[in-house]
């Protein structure tokens, strides 16, 4: 038995075979690393994009009944992604479900690490140890910037997120990192006041678009980047940065 990101026992058989994921993050690092375990996904889960598996709706709202139907050894979710309703039910039933918490870059590499190891049986990936070796360098910070993530209303990236330490970790600072919400609303006008460096737009879970956000903040530097870049954790760690950096100039 070990104990999960939540502190919660998971008895997990010594042999995995069948593995269902209802995180898209987690959905792509099990299909990168033991892709013949991976039976079931949730319809939000879209890397790799040959993926072909049984699909189990979504994260906030897991068809439970195909869950069991698939008979898996571990289900793997996120405390923040997925509904605890359902993680309970599950487990009333006789599932393993092992949950993740993951609100900053190390924490992933830790969380990664142990659910490859006493969740999925297996031995930790090398494209593990290539992430962790790209983001071990921070860069100091020099700029300012808050991240949208929805608008009607506008929802901002706020404290504890691992969006947050992303960027921290490529020298741009959320301006409402110390709210007391992780994804507080907040009024544009009050946005647009702020003042912030950057105006950070990523494509998810709002599809952000060139003509779709950078016109509600005029005389702002306006960056558009990929959502996955920003808020997965797995195997595009190993090129996110790369390409943030990129985008954020």
């Amino acid at each position: 038995m070990s104990l999960d990101d939540t502190g919660a026992p998971v008895h997990v058989p010594s042999n995995v075979r069948r593995i269902v994921s209802l995180v898209p993050s987690l959905t792509e690092s099990v299909a990168a690393t033991v892709p013949r375990a991976l039976v079931g996904a949730t319809d939000w889960c879209s890397h790799p994009p040959d993926l072909d598996v049984t699909r189990v709706r979504g994260t906030k709202n897991p068809d439970l009944d195909a869950i069991r139907r698939l008979a898996p050894d571990v289900v793997l979710a996120n405390a923040e992604e997925n509904r605890q309703p359902d993680i309970d039910a599950l487990r009333e039933a006789g599932i393993a479900v092992w949950v993740t918490r993951i609100e900053t870059v190390d924490e992933a590499f830790r969380s990664l690490d142990r659910m490859f190891r006493d969740a999925c049986r297996t031995a930790r990936p090398e494209w593990l140890d290539r992430a962790e070796s790209v983001w071990a360098e921070p860069v100091e910070a020099r700029r300012t910037a808050i991240i949208p993530i929805w608008r009607r209303p506008w929802m901002v990236v706020g404290r504890d997120t691992f969006t947050g330490d992303v960027l921290g970790r490529l020298g741009v600072r959320n301006l409402y990192a110390g709210h007391a919400e992780r994804y507080p609303k907040i009024a544009l006008a009050e946005l647009v006041e702020r003042g912030a460096d950057l105006v950070v737009l990523p494509d998810e879970p709002y599809a952000f678009s060139a003509d779709d956000g950078p016109e509600s903040f005029p005389g702002h530097r306006c960056v558009l980047v990929n959502g996955r870049d920003l808020t997965w954790y797995g195997p595009s760690l190993v090129h996110a940065r790369e390409r943030l950096l990129g985008a954020l100039g």
